[in-house]
């Protein structure tokens, strides 16, 4: 079976699963049951690959917890990260579900061993509170111990029967591909507040290769505003597995979404010393001002979110804002994300990140940031997508990129929201691998292209008041019909006398009536 046969085969068998178990939950609650089972279920098997070896006359799950000695749990919280016992795996705990009338307080037992098992360790921070939001005694699950119970066994069976086969005969990765496919889609019908945390692949894709664009060595990637760590993984997609030296670094201020970008780490086989997720405000406590700079940024920051600002008077003073002299309006904090970014981007790398389109145009302190962006050389590209490319908005986004190595001071400035550079389905607009490549070959070449493709000087951008948007610079295509004058005349002057012949026919007619 192909790669693509055994994704649609999956994302066919985990949709239904997903619709038929929820019953009359709300798909966006019942998500974390869904995605939390699906998390239970890899830790269990990649537990147990690991501690088998591949010798096939060991089976995990089918020992004892008595013969788990205190150096052998040592050895594997310090390779793995966390502990599971034999009967706390998923296998066992699924095949006994039904009549488990305990279940729901059993699996909250589980997953706070699990959690609890990497207390001391390098690991925990990682681990703690991975299973916070799979909450087996919410009321969401049903009134009654019974109807939780039962609910969590058909969840439960449900994603036991989901066909995995072995890691090593998949062409696909199936357990990150199922989770982020439960993700998308539930993004996707939740609207708005499914696309608040997650970036589709198409424009991860297409934001990745940006950032890593020619760098044969990432020293670490980083997103301040993670989401469930979709940009990350996107880039790790889109290089070779030692292109990114030292991991994967974001931060995430929903808690929810922390846990589901820890969750999605694991999943894509990213163990815990090779990621660094941090829940925290970004722009108020800033994490890993020790690890920067890093070779490459991406990020989708919240759209136009309000923030303290100059509320706070000592952010003008902090290190990542200071040098643009203002700080981003406190109703818009977009320029905020693009300037602590810039501050912990590396001489040699580059940030690509998805930008509201008004930062481009708007005057006032969204100005004053953008003259210090242009004058200090910093922005190599600024690329308009096509609209509806993101769940539960239709706007038009724009792709900023930054770089601190410009041999240059010319900025490009790309129209890639024509219908060459995207695909119009039913609910949103979709870019293929030939849209990105397109854009990519034009992001590499910094040629004109007429209509799509402008390499700006920096004085044209001072004199136009440093106007970054696209239109400024990109005339678009004139598509109105051409008309012929001269030809259109001969036609008129033609249906006038027509008209002339039409009345004079008319007014015979009309008077012999009357005679």
């Amino acid at each position: 079976m192909t790669g693509n046969e055994q994704r649609k085969e999956l994302e066919s068998q985990i949709w239904k699963i997903a619709n038929d178990v929820r019953g009359a939950v709300d798909g966006w609650d019942f998500k974390q049951f869904v995605l939390g089972t699906l998390f239970y279920r890899f830790v269990s098997e990649n537990f147990a690959r690991y501690i088998e070896a591949d010798d096939e006359s060991i089976k995990y799950a089918r020992l004892s917890d008595d013969i788990i000695t205190p150096e052998i749990k040592d050895d594997a919280i310090k390779t793995k990260g966390y502990f599971i016992y034999p009967s706390q795996m998923f296998v066992n705990v699924a095949k006994a579900a039904n009549t488990n009338e305990s279940l729901n307080t059993d699996l909250a037992q589980i997953f706070a061993a699990i959690e609890s098992s990497a207390s001391g360790y390098p690991s925990e921070q990682d681990i703690k509170g991975l299973f916070a939001d799979f909450d087996t005694t919410s009321n969401r699950l049903g009134n009654t111990v019974k109807e939780k119970n039962s609910r969590l066994a058909d969840v439960l069976k449900g994603v036991s029967g989901l066909n995995l086969g072995e890691f090593q005969d998949n062409q696909i990765d199936l357990f990150g591909d199922a989770y982020e496919f439960l993700i998308k889609n539930y993004a996707a019908n939740a609207g708005k507040s499914g696309g608040e945390f997650f970036t589709p692949p198409h424009v991860s894709k297409l934001i990745a290769q940006l950032a890593v664009h020619k760098q044969t060595t990432v020293n670490k990637i980083y997103d301040p505003a993670a989401g469930s760590g979709s940009l990350l993984l996107q880039a790790r997609k889109h290089v070779d597995e030692h292109t990114i030296q030292d991991g994967y670094f974001g931060q995430e201020i929903n808690h929810t979404t922390y846990n589901l970008a820890r969750m999605n780490m694991f999943l894509h086989n990213i163990n815990y010393d090779k990621f660094n997720i941090q829940l925290g405000n970004t722009l108020i406590n800033p994490h890993f001002g020790d690890d920067k700079p890093f070779d490459a940024i991406v990020s989708n920051p919240p759209y136009s979110v309000k923030w303290i600002g100059a509320d706070d008077p000592t952010l003008i003073n902090d290190e990542r804002f200071a040098p643009a002299g203002v700080l981003a309006p406190k109703s818009k904090a977009d320029f905020a994300f693009v300037l602590h970014a810039l501050s912990y981007l590396s001489a040699k790398g580059r940030a690509a990140l998805v930008c509201f389109p008004g930062i481009f145009y708007r005057g006032g302190a969204e100005q004053k940031i953008r003259k210090y962006l242009v004058d200090n050389n910093y922005v190599e590209s600024v690329i308009s997508l096509a609209p509806n490319l993101f769940y539960g908005t239709t706007i038009a986004v724009t792709i900023l990129v930054l770089a601190k190595n410009k041999a240059d001071t010319v900025v490009q400035f790309i129209d890639a929201s024509g219908e060459e550079f995207f695909e119009k389905k039913t609910n949103n607009n979709v870019m293929y691998d030939d849209h990105i490549a397109r854009i990519m070959e034009m992001f590499d070449s910094k040629a004109n292209v007429d209509h799509v493709a402008a390499a700006v000087p920096f004085e044209k951008i001072a004199r136009n008041d440093y106007n970054l948007s696209v239109s400024a610079y990109v005339e678009p295509k004139d598509t109105r019909d051409v008309v012929d004058i001269t030809k259109l005349n001969a036609e008129l002057e033609t249906t006038v006398a027509k008209i002339d012949r039409l009345r004079a026919d008319i007014d015979a007619i009309v008077a012999e009536i009357e005679a």
